[in-house]
């Protein structure tokens, strides 16, 4: 993994990316790639990461991160309202 990270530096550098330019993608990349293992999940991501959650979520927004491109196609969650019914039904069935 060393040397493939080393290519792809040595290719970065030689197409003249800057070096804020090239942490800011690398970060992006990595939260995307954690995001996506953790289904979108970012309490679960911000964990395995190391980093609060408030702050995976801001640094979300600083890169301008799509989390429809990290979620599973057709899994989301239910609006507010509709949940408070479903945990109510679950409740009255149980």
């Amino acid at each position: 993994m060393r040397e493939q990270l080393e290519a792809l530096v040595l290719e970065m550098h030689r197409r003249g990316i800057l070096y804020a330019d090239a942490v800011r993608e690398f970060k992006k990349a990595f939260i995307c790639a954690v995001l996506r293992a953790n289904n979108g999940n970012q309490v679960k991501s911000a964990l395995q990461m190391g980093l609060h959650r408030n702050t995976l979520s801001r640094t979300i927004l600083e890169l301008h991160i799509d989390l429809t491109s990290v979620r599973p196609a057709g899994r989301r969650r239910p609006p507010r309202p509709e949940r408070q019914i479903l945990m109510r039904k679950k409740e009255h069935l149980s």
